[in-house]
């Protein structure tokens, strides 16, 4: 399910004295089964951008297609297109309603007006997917670890069967170990079930290991849409928009300089490592 995105632009308090340009002319396509990173720092408009993809923000001006569709055509349906393009928000969990993890994962698909059997199978599908076993189906999801409840909201998301996945720094405020999880959870999503998934972030060494391609933003613009290796190449200017590559990447960069023949696009630690053995090995 392709999203086309054509010269958006979104004002906040348009017409007031308040007024500020969050989104400035983004145009750019999403491919089917993309893992996207979006990043940026604190007020470049990552999140603006993304609730415009269901709808929840109206453009200033510009338009996005789904499927070939205006979402702001007479006539087309918001509440399907939430279906299609399920966003989780930054700390989902407080989210989180129901006094049972099973009843707060049905909520979605129950209110896309399916029957109680399918809506029940697709719940434990979900589930299942996150890696929550029917142990956890009766708990409350408020007595539940970090990480566990962010699992529960993911899943009530991944119920509605979306065809994107967006998520909204859903590594924020965890520990390293819970991060990874989180991380490693969306990575085997994206293999297994083929979705987009974009996850906005504002930290390189979180997107490092996952996606194909980074989208970098900075005052509402885009700065860079590029490959990982070719946007870590430009770490001086990420650090001037307050952002920063990988620490591997500058560990690689610093050997490069001092002579040692690496490839300076090994961005993670287990990239560094075979490629510091591989020269070693070669020496």
């Amino acid at each position: 399910m392709p999203i086309r995105i054509e010269h958006l632009s979104y004002i906040y308090g348009e017409g007031t004295s308040f007024e500020k340009k969050a989104l400035d002319d983004i145009s750019l396509e999403i491919g089917d089964g993309e893992f996207i990173g979006l990043i940026g720092h604190t007020g470049s408009g990552k999140s603006t951008l993304i609730q415009h993809l269901n709808g929840l923000n109206k453009a200033s001006s510009g338009r996005i297609l789904v499927d070939g569709e205006d979402i702001r055509s007479e006539g087309y349906s918001l509440k399907k297109l939430r279906g299609k393009v399920g966003l989780v928000f930054q700390y989902p969990e407080y989210q989180l309603f129901e006094a049972e993890v099973l009843k707060d994962v049905c909520f979605g698909p129950h209110n896309q007006g399916l029957s109680d059997e399918e809506v029940l199978a697709r719940a434990k599908e979900a589930l299942a997917a996150v890696g929550l076993d029917e142990s956890y189906y009766e708990k409350s999801p408020f007595d539940l670890s970090g990480g566990q409840k962010r699992r529960v909201a993911i899943a009530g998301i991944l119920a509605m069967k979306p065809k994107v996945l967006v998520l909204d720094e859903p590594t924020a405020g965890m520990d390293p170990k819970g991060r990874d999880e989180i991380l490693a959870l969306l990575k085997e999503l994206h293999e297994s079930q083929n979705i987009t998934v974009i996850l906005v972030s504002h930290s390189m060494e979180d997107v490092a290991g996952c996606v194909s391609r980074i989208i970098v933003l900075d005052e509402g613009k885009i700065l860079y849409d590029d490959a990982p290796s070719g946007v870590f190449r430009h770490a001086r200017e990420l650090e001037k928009v307050g952002l920063a590559a990988p620490q591997m990447t500058y560990v690689m960069q610093a050997l490069l300089k001092d002579g040692w023949d690496v490839n300076a696009d090994a961005s993670t630690v287990p990239q560094a490592r075979d490629e510091i053995l591989r020269v070693l090995n070669k020496g």
